[in-house]
C-alpha cells in the first residue's frame, strides 16, 4: 500500500490530538509521545509537552515498565517454537531449585503460577537490583500467594523467572539474547535496558498541587525481564506492527495470534470490561472492539500499547509521570478514533487458486440435530463453520494435511474434526468432537448415534 493511500484524513489527525491533548492536560502529566499504525506501517505521530517550544517525537524514550513482559514472553514462545520446552513442562523440568518449579511455564505467561505479585524486601521500583542478586533474594521462602493454576494473580515475579528460564537455555544474559534475537531482527534500535539520549526524565506530580518531584531511575537486576525496557514511540509502532502480524525471522503470525488467546480466568472485577489475559499480552472488549497489547507503569512513566486486531490499528502512548494519566484509555480511544472515523477496506476478494474436490464436497448446510450449519470453504484454505440461525457455537478450522481439520476458537477449539465416509466412498457425516453433522436434519442414512425413529418425521396424530 502507498503512503498516500495510508496517510489519515485532517479530520482523523486533529481528534487524534485533540485526544491526546486533553490526556496531557487533564493528566497533569509533564509530557506525553503518542503514535498510530494502520496497515502496519505508522500513520500518526502526537506529542505534548509542559515544557515550551519543545516536545518528545518519536525518538524520545521513556521508560515502558510492564511492556517488558510482552518482549520477555516473545523470547519464551522462541524456546517453545524451536522445542526447547513445552508451555506444559513444569518449571523444574527446565530450570530447578526455585521453590517455584510446580508451576507450568504456561502458568507464569499467563499469571496463573499463584506466585506474588511483588518481589519481597523494599519496592523494587524504587530500590537498586543489587538489593535482590539471586531469584532466592526476589521470591522469599514463600513465593506462592494461591495454588498453582487456580487463578489469575498478576505477578511480577512470575516474569522474573521466565527470564531466568531464558537465561539458563539461552546460555547468556536475558538483556543480550532479547537484543539479538528481537531488537534487531525487527529494527528496535531506540529499545534499550537503560536509557539513552534523548531520553524524557521521570516525575511525580503531587495530587493537590501542580508541582513536580523527581523520580529515581534504578537497575532492576532481576526483575528486568518485568520492567526494565525503555522504548520510543517509533519502535514500540513497530513491535506493534509485529504483535498483529507476526514475523517469521522472530516469532510467526501464528504464535503471535496465541499470544493474545486468553490463557487466563477473568477477575470477578474485570468481568464487566470482558478483560483477561494471554500469554504475554492483556485482552479486553471495549465498544464491541476486541483489544490486545499491555499497559506499563513504573514510578515516573506510564505506558500504555493497544492493538485493534480487526480494525488493524495500533496505538502507543507513552507519559513521564507516576500516576494520573489513564494511557492505556488513551491508547484505547485512539485505535477508536481511526478504527470509527476511517473504517478499515477490505482486501479485494480473490478466490483460491485451486481446490481439492474431497475438500469442496463438504461444503454447504450440516446439521447437527435439528440445528443448521453452514460450512464455508474460505479464500485464507480453513473451513468456516457457522450457525444459520446467527446464534450458536462458530468456529473456523484449518487443515491437518491428512484429510482431518482442527478447530481454532471457541467451543470446538482444538476439537477434530472427521468425514466418515459409507462403503462405497459417499460422506455419512461429520464428526466435530463427537458433534455429528449430516446432511438433513437427523438423516435417516446417516449413522446418527442413538438411531433414527423408522416412521419418520410427523405430526401430531
Amino acid at each position: 500500500m502507498t503512503t498516500s493511500q495510508q496517510e489519515l484524513l485532517p479530520a482523523t489527525r486533529r481528534a487524534l490530538l485533540h485526544r491526546v491533548a486533553v490526556a496531557q492536560s487533564e493528566g497533569r502529566t509533564p509530557s506525553l509521545a503518542a503514535a498510530v499504525v494502520r496497515g502496519g506501517q505508522r500513520v500518526w505521530d502526537g506529542a505534548r509537552t509542559s515544557v515550551e517550544g519543545h516536545a518528545p517525537d518519536e525518538n524520545t524514550q521513556y521508560r515502558i515498565g510492564s511492556i517488558t513482559k510482552t518482549f520477555t514472553a516473545v523470547l519464551v514462545l522462541r524456546l517453545r517454537d524451536e522445542g526447547l520446552i513445552d508451555l506444559g513442562d513444569p518449571l523444574k523440568k527446565h530450570l530447578p531449585g526455585t521453590g517455584a518449579g510446580e508451576a507450568t511455564i504456561a502458568d507464569l505467561l499467563a499469571h496463573t503460577g499463584g506466585l506474588a505479585a511483588e518481589s519481597t524486601g523494599p519496592w523494587w521500583e524504587r530500590t537498586p537490583g543489587t538489593l535482590r542478586p539471586e531469584l532466592a533474594d526476589v521470591l522469599g521462602e514463600q513465593p506462592h500467594r494461591h495454588p498453582v493454576g487456580r487463578r489469575f494473580h498478576y505477578s511480577n515475579t512470575g516474569y522474573t523467572l521466565l527470564g531466568a528460564l531464558v537465561e539458563e537455555l539461552r546460555g547468556a544474559p536475558w538483556e543480550e539474547v532479547l537484543r539479538r534475537e528481537v531488537l534487531e531482527p525487527l529494527g528496535l534500535e531506540r529499545t534499550s535496558v537503560r536509557p539513552q539520549a534523548p531520553h524524557a526524565g521521570g516525575w511525580a506530580v503531587h495530587p493537590w498541587a501542580d508541582v513536580m518531584l523527581p523520580e529515581p531511575t534504578e537497575d532492576y537486576g532481576r526483575m528486568e525481564p518485568a520492567g526494565q525496557l525503555w522504548s520510543t514511540t517509533g519502535d514500540l509502532a513497530r513491535f506493534a506492527a509485529f504483535l498483529a502480524r507476526g514475523d517469521d525471522r522472530v516469532l510467526s503470525e501464528r504464535s503471535v495470534r496465541e499470544m493474545r488467546t486468553p490463557a487466563a480466568p477473568a477477575e470477578a472485577a474485570d468481568l464487566g470490561d470482558g478483560a483477561t489475559y494471554g500469554l504475554g499480552m492483556q485482552i479486553l472488549h471495549r465498544d464491541g472492539r476486541l483489544l490486545v497489547g499491555h499497559s506499563g507503569s513504573v514510578p515516573g512513566f506510564l505506558a500504555g500499547l493497544i492493538i485493534g486486531v480487526e480494525d488493524d490499528v495500533a496505538a502507543v502512548v507513552l507519559t513521564n509521570c507516576t500516576s494520573g494519566c489513564p494511557v492505556f484509555t488513551v491508547a484505547a480511544d485512539l485505535v477508536r478514533i481511526v478504527a470509527d472515523a476511517e473504517p478499515r477496506i477490505p482486501e479485494p476478494w480473490r478466490p483460491l487458486r485451486d481446490v481439492d474436490p474431497a475438500t469442496l464436497e463438504l461444503a454447504g448446510p450440516w446439521y447437527w440435530g435439528t440445528n443448521g450449519f453452514a460450512l464455508r470453504l474460505t479464500a485464507d484454505g480453513l473451513f468456516s463453520l457457522e450457525p444459520l440461525s446467527g446464534t450458536g457455537r462458530r468456529t473456523r478450522l484449518q487443515p491437518n494435511g491428512d484429510g482431518t481439520w482442527t478447530g481454532l476458537e471457541g467451543y470446538f477449539a482444538g476439537e477434530l474434526l472427521r468425514v466418515v465416509r459409507r462403503d462405497d466412498g459417499t460422506v455419512d457425516h461429520l464428526d466435530l468432537g463427537t458433534f455429528v453433522f449430516t446432511r438433513e436434519p437427523y438423516d435417516d442414512r446417516a449413522a446418527v448415534p442413538g438411531g433414527v425413529d423408522p416412521a419418520g418425521w410427523r405430526g401430531i396424530g
